[in-house]
């Protein structure tokens, strides 16, 4: 009798298609967070001459195509060996603090924390970084794991 397997399961053995993903998924990292730390930066009051708007229009644009790169190609990979990946408390972990971090933008911005400028808000935007950078961390340990 034959395993019936997942048709997703070629791509962790092809020899580009994974590495390929795995690229696709730090080019959307950098986007995802170079952008949102620019925008944090403005928040805590670096280069006030920028305007906050316009800056915010950029960055969040650019911060949610880098979020629907990581999606995409973070998918792909999951669907390749999703057995491997749920039983791995690192990938858990980092789907956790996803979900967090999206908790926390979602919070942040609801609240209107880019017109207020306030203590909250930038207690949010170092949450926000910190979130992201664990996720990265987890990100990174998966294959250790």
């Amino acid at each position: 009798m034959t395993a019936i397997t997942s048709p997703f399961a070629a791509i962790a053995t092809h020899p580009w298609a994974y590495p390929a993903l795995e690229v696709a998924h730090i080019v959307g990292i950098a986007l995802l967070l170079g952008n949102l730390v620019a925008l944090e930066l403005r928040v805590w009051g670096l280069a006030p001459a920028l305007p906050l708007a316009a800056l915010a229009r950029l960055c969040l644009g650019l911060s949610l195509a880098g979020f629907g790169l990581v999606a995409a190609s973070g998918l792909l990979m999951f669907a390749s060996q999703p057995g491997e990946l749920l039983a791995n408390r690192a990938f858990t972990l980092k789907m956790g603090l996803v979900m967090l971090a999206g908790v926390n933008a979602a919070l942040f911005h609801s609240r209107g924390g880019l017109r207020r400028l306030d203590g909250t808000a930038r207690l949010q935007t170092v949450l926000s970084l910190g979130l992201w950078l664990a996720v990265i961390i987890c990100g990174r340990w998966i294959a250790y794991r």
